[in-house]
């Protein structure tokens, strides 16, 4: 290896290293901030020593009011940690996705597999589908209907001969709609009016179900997982996003690699839609700025675009709470206000690069 090499390696880690911990530090100072806005505004200083005091004991003596600690210890605390689980485990997936298809545009929502969970929970909240797995019939429900719209977006993909990026997307864009067209047609079908305001709202996304149990405990152990396997498989990601030919080169199979991210995604998806709704462009977004950020190595891409997602989600809920507070709106909706854009400028720039072509 050249020392030219040697030292672009270890400027790489440098800068990484330097994002890490910034935005690591970002994060700690938006879960404070977060929790301390809303119609009840708390200070930070008085956050930190609630959520000190609940973890550690330290401070021993409480200063500060009881309503303070509820609202801050039992409602946002765990709304805002979901929010940093469901933003870093959309990131992540659409860092995969984009990977899998080689197609910059992808993500979970594009892609049907949102749609595809969707439908899952929606049948398990109307029909009581899946209600033999308890309290986990939900996140089933969604993971089943993402893995089954992921694997229809694969064989539809793959019916014409070799899967290309834009037959996915296209795919994934038919099997989307037919999907949420699906979840219409079982809110109509169940004829509960307050089960359809439910769904509707949630379709919408919301982190307003977030408690302390099981359902905050399993996302967390799915989203960590999936960032430690994506992390780890970095190199694959890397073969599989240059090209097939590449991935065999390399002693990847490309088919079979795809396959088990296509689980592993509709996994982490599932989950994600079961616990705060249907959520877009947080997938399609955050994994361009981390390739700006640090590279297109997904080993440095992955932790990134964690990080990332789960402040850009914690804030998009911040301002979805407090923009006509009391009043919450959907986050969905916000995520969209500000991914939607982001989506014109990205489609003007493939259209430069392409020549007008």
């Amino acid at each position: 290896m050249s020392e030219a090499y040697i030292l672009g390696v270890a400027a790489r880690r440098r800068q990484t290293t330097l994002w890490l911990t910034v935005l690591g530090a970002g994060l700690v100072l938006t879960i404070v901030v977060a929790v301390g806005s809303g119609a009840v505004g708390i200070a930070p200083a008085t956050v930190a020593q609630v959520i000190a005091h609940h973890v550690t004991g330290w401070p021993g003596e409480v200063t500060w009011d009881l309503p303070q600690d509820a609202i801050v210890w039992k409602v946002r605390l765990p709304r805002v940690l979901l929010g940093v689980l469901v933003g870093a485990g959309l990131a992540i997936c659409g860092v995969a996705l984009q990977a899998m298809v080689r197609n910059v545009l992808a993500d979970p929502y594009l892609l049907g597999i949102n749609s595809g969970a969707s439908s899952g929970a929606a049948a398990a909240i109307l029909f009581g589908f899946g209600a033999g797995f308890g309290e986990h019939a939900l996140p089933f429900s969604a993971f089943l209907g993402a893995l089954v719209a992921s694997l229809l977006v694969f064989l539809i993909a793959r019916s014409g001969g070799r899967v290309t990026s834009m037959r996915m997307l296209l795919s994934g864009v038919a099997v989307g709609y037919a999907l949420y067209a699906a979840t219409s047609f079982l809110i109509f079908a169940s004829g509960s009016a307050e089960g359809a305001r439910s769904v509707m709202f949630w379709l919408l996304g919301s982190l307003g179900l977030a408690r302390w149990d099981a359902p905050l405990a399993v996302v967390a152990v799915i989203v960590v997982a999936t960032i430690a396997l994506l992390t780890f498989g970095g190199r694959r990601l890397d073969a599989l996003s240059i090209g097939d030919e590449t991935a065999h080169t390399l002693g990847v199979s490309p088919d079979r690699f795809r396959m088990r991210l296509l689980v592993l995604v509709s996994l982490c998806v599932g989950v994600l839609v079961s616990a705060s709704g249907s959520i877009g462009f947080v997938g399609l977004v955050v994994p361009h700025l981390a390739r700006r950020m640090v590279g297109s190595a997904h080993v440095r891409v992955v932790p990134v675009a964690a990080l990332l997602g789960a402040i850009l989600l914690v804030w998009a809920d911040v301002i979805a709470r407090v923009l006509l507070a009391p009043q919450e709106i959907p986050i969905g909706i916000i995520t969209s206000l500000l991914g939607a854009p982001f989506l014109l400028i990205l489609i003007r720039r493939l259209h430069g690069s392409s020549g007008g072509q």
